[in-house]
């Protein structure tokens, strides 16, 4: 019998059934009041996840699409400051170059990013700051409050993808200063991929460039959300405008400080595993760096190798991710983001301890021991 395998990734996550139910519905026309309504559910439910006021949008695109609109409309032309400890600070870079004069303040990846260099750039000029608050390739949360401090001391706009720690971590977009702010709909908010959220304050409508792109147009976006009904300036991807609103409708149930503190606990719980085995966290973090509670990231010990420990755990039905990029066969990384709580973690704990003794390799001790003693 063929049974569905169980996601513990930094994204996509394993979906509730009431959000995949809610994709199973009839279409239903987009210019109406009833999508009208979900998508002002949407909205509702992700400004508490933002910590936002500001005005909101839901673009049928991935992540990566909101990235693309926060520096389309608010970087074309600018000179950017680019903070890069990791693969998504460097994705926000690469796009940062199509539209604007780009500086990549880079970091190793996992590392703390470089603050003082970041000063510098702004009293160069500098007029848009770009960060990735939760960093999922290395497994490091950047300190997104301090840049925004920064950020403003200096009058630039701040920039921030929040794609893997909205809905799952403490985010307060409005409060650390973030004039544009980002989610991916298949991470912490346990949704299909497909859709983005994007918040915009009233300081960065005052800067919106002149030539904005047109699918991604977000004043065009505002316009059409304030229309009654609610709506969006071109066709949205219906199903999962359904799709999302049933996860947010569960954050709501489950309230912010709630969901939060069950991220934390089940990232704590990896962590204690990963000492209790004698292994080492891959970020290297300091005072205001702090590692990530959607992923873990996780060195190899030498001689490991991860096309043996990761196939393993696969046949037991489950899967991690693996190191990105110049990372891959030197970390593995195991998400904490989305529905997730203590039976997933624990099967995939001890799937992963399986996995490394069937290698040869000696753990420390009993990693699943220690993860239950948090979880408990």
């Amino acid at each position: 019998m063929e049974k569905e395998l169980l996601l513990m990734l930094p994204g996509p996550v394993p979906m509730p059934e009431r959000v995949r139910y809610a994709m199973m519905r009839q279409a239903i026309n987009h210019r109406s009041p009833e999508f009208g309504a979900v998508y002002a559910d949407c909205v509702r439910v992700l400004k508490t996840a933002f910590g936002t006021t500001n005005d909101l949008f839901v673009i049928s695109g991935s992540g990566t699409a909101g990235m693309e609109a926060a520096v389309a409309n608010f970087g074309r032309d600018k000179d950017i400051a680019c903070l890069v400890n990791g693969k998504f600070g460097e994705r926000l870079y690469k796009i940062s170059q199509r539209y604007g004069k780009a500086a990549e303040i880079k970091s190793d990846w996992g590392t703390p990013l470089n603050l003082d260099a970041l000063e510098e750039r702004l009293e160069q000029g500098a007029q848009v700051v770009t960060l990735v608050h939760n960093e999922t390739s290395a497994g490091i949360k950047n300190p997104a409050k301090e840049v925004g401090r920064i950020a403003r001391k200096h009058d630039a706009l701040f920039l921030m993808d929040g794609i893997t720690s909205v809905g799952g971590d403490v985010v307060e977009a409005d409060a650390w200063g973030a004039d544009v702010a980002i989610v991916g709909s298949q991470k912490c908010l346990a949704a299909p991929p497909g859709l983005a959220g994007i918040s915009v304050s009233n300081r960065a409508w005052e800067r919106l460039c002149k030539n904005p792109p047109f699918y991604l147009d977000l004043a065009a976006y505002k316009k059409s959300a304030a229309g009654k009904p609610m709506e969006t300036p071109y066709t949205p991807a219906v199903p999962l405008f359904f799709a999302l609103r049933e996860a947010c409708l569960i954050i709501e149930e489950e309230g912010m400080a709630g969901r939060i503190a069950r991220h934390q606990k089940m990232a704590q719980a990896v962590r204690a595993a990963v000492n209790a085995w004698g292994f080492s966290l891959f970020p290297k973090i300091d005072a205001k760096h702090e590692y990530s509670n959607t992923v873990t990231a996780v060195s190899y010990p030498q001689g490991m190798k991860d096309d043996e420990v990761r196939p393993i755990i696969k046949k037991m039905g489950i899967v991690i991710a693996g190191g990105q990029d110049h990372l891959k066969g030197k970390i593995f990384r195991i998400g904490t983001m989305g529905a997730v709580s203590a039976p997933e973690i624990l099967a995939t704990l001890a799937a992963t301890q399986h996995a490394i003794k069937k290698t040869g390799y000696k753990v420390q001790g009993d990693g699943v021991q220690a993860a239950c003693e948090v979880l408990g």
